[in-house]
């Protein structure tokens, strides 16, 4: 263990001295470059576009996530339809009571036994957080950048119609948010303290098991572990500050900016926040983010309905676009099937729905019935994409901001947005570069959580191991506010979507698992009704 890492260090150790050297110009770039070039060929894999004509070519990460997502959608009955008002009751608190009955057993009490321990082995615990605490925290990490720079990407390229298929997608990721968080809850540990280990490294071991497949499930398990540490790295870390402090520094002035050339200070004070918040582990990064992700939601929707009705007469005018370019698009996206895409392949990255990350922020609820906590995380997307997504989408187009040519990256689209909200708030883009700086926080510290996951699992659950990766995490928000760090980055996005391919596979596999504990917990509530 000692020797493992040991090489983890010797690999991680030049990024830690980025923030000293990135006066120096070259030294990070170069370093990215050789990092670049070590790990092309996996970024490559991972972001292989599958080519269908000359002008349209298709991630294939995305095939997994939407026939996971549609085969979910059917297998549960249109769960996303039919569950929605009740899981918006459970959020209330309806059905709380259910689970302080003396009469009820623990679902989950007979999950077949792992290296860690069992669940039912400390019935008197019942998890950390609510169940609005566990949404907030899983939503802290999805709803951001996204939902911000994505769509305006997503719009320019595919044009109004492709928010039609953000819709759609959304949708259709509340049934694989089902699914994977419900799994969360049913085959997550809980220590001697209370103290809950889930996710997809937990349901992919002892569920597997449980079907005979004991060895695929530990491969599948250690390969999201290693994928979710790299991404919380690096895109859960990174790249948030990393864009964050960009439109900070373009707000206050650019080049004349008191940040800039002083961006690792930025980096510095973000590092000594997050890591105020997560070393108190989930229940002080919960106790946070329900407080800070309602209000980001509220001031950037309220923003957006401002803008919206404002112009309230183009509202008719911004649907018959939406739906005609769905369908019927001029342009430069390659058609219909091009839109598409471009919706698909936004909300895909936006909500996470099938990655399997949020499952480790929703197994930490306090329920003893997993398909309640499914029920509840089934609303992420709906709240991400149909809400957040679509309301960004409709101020770009009312406000006439598509250009039809897309932003080169995602800190130019950022701005493109801030100037739409501009145009009609003067001193909006000021607020939103508030709201940017929040969603990058609030994302780290739920991402700092998943990492931490993976890595317990991997490295044992001692509070060295803890502190380490904790210490780790806050040196590289200075690194991504200081440095250049494109390979990095690439490398770390990429982690992010092989999760996917572990958890799909045990998602598929578990299935009728997670049916068992929907008609369990329909059951249950039923008199309730």
């Amino acid at each position: 263990m000692k020797k493992y890492l040991l090489s983890i260090f010797t690999l991680i150790l030049p990024f830690l001295t980025f923030a000293q050297e990135a006066q120096e110009m070259g030294v990070d770039e170069k370093i990215d470059q050789a990092f670049g070039n070590a790990t092309g060929g996996f970024v490559n894999f991972i972001f292989y576009q599958i080519p269908f004509s000359d002008t349209i070519s298709v991630y294939w990460v995305l095939f997994p996530l939407i026939l996971g997502a549609l085969y979910f959608t059917f297998y549960f009955k249109f769960i996303n339809l039919k569950g929605f008002f009740t899981s918006v009751n459970i959020v209330r608190g309806k059905y709380d009571s259910i689970d302080h009955h003396e009469s009820l057993i623990a679902a989950g009490d007979s999950t077949p036994g792992g290296d860690a321990i069992e669940t039912i082995a400390v019935e008197g615990h019942e998890g950390e957080v609510s169940h609005f605490q566990a949404l907030t925290a899983a939503l802290s990490a999805t709803v951001g950048l996204g939902n911000i720079a994505g769509v305006a990407i997503a719009v320019s390229i595919g044009g109004a119609g492709a928010t039609f298929w953000m819709i759609i997608a959304g949708f259709l990721g509340m049934a694989s948010k089902f699914v994977e968080c419900t799994l969360g809850v049913k085959y997550r540990d809980i220590d001697e303290d209370g103290i809950v280990y889930g996710g997809p490294m937990y349901y992919l071991t002892k569920g597997l098991k449980s079907k005979g497949l004991g060895g695929l499930g530990k491969v599948l398990a250690v390969l999201f572990a290693i994928f979710v540490i790299g991404g919380s790295f690096g895109g859960g870390n990174m790249f948030q500050v990393n864009q964050a402090v960009q439109l900070f520094e373009h707000m206050t002035g650019g080049d004349e900016s008191f940040v800039y050339g002083y961006r690792w200070v930025f980096g510095l004070v973000m590092a000594v926040l997050v890591g105020i918040v997560i070393i108190g582990g989930i229940k002080k990064i919960a106790k946070v983010t329900d407080k800070i992700v309602p209000f980001m939601v509220v001031i950037y929707v309220g923003a957006s309905l401002f803008v919206i009705f404002a112009n309230y007469n183009m509202i008719g005018d911004a649907f018959v676009q939406i739906f005609n370019g769905a369908f019927s698009p001029e342009g430069i996206a390659g058609g219909a099937v091009g839109v598409l895409i471009q919706g698909f392949r936004r909300a895909a990255f936006s909500n996470e729905a099938g990655i399997g990350s949020s499952s480790i922020a929703h197994s930490a609820v306090k329920t003893k019935y997993p398909a309640s906590e499914g029920m509840v995380a089934l609303l992420e997307p709906f709240i991400d994409t149909v809400v957040v997504c679509t309301m960004t989408a409709l101020v770009l187009i009312i406000t006439g901001s598509l250009t039809g040519v897309g932003p080169a990256n995602d800190a130019e689209a950022i701005l493109m947005t801030s100037g739409a909200f501009g145009s009609a708030i003067s001193w909006f883009p000021y607020v939103l570069t508030i709201a940017v700086v929040l969603f990058a926080f609030s994302t780290m510290i739920s991402w700092s959580y998943y990492g931490f996951q993976g890595w317990a699992y991997l490295f044992g659950r001692s509070k060295k191991m803890e502190y380490l990766y904790k210490t780790i995490f806050c040196m590289f928000v200075i690194v991504g506010a200081s440095a250049s760090l494109n390979s990095v980055i690439g490398f770390s996005d990429a982690m992010i979507f092989a999760m996917m391919v572990p958890n799909m596979v045990g998602l598929v596999i578990l299935a009728p698992k997670v049916r068992d504990e929907l008609n369990k917990y329909m059951s249950a509530i039923k008199p309730k009704k």
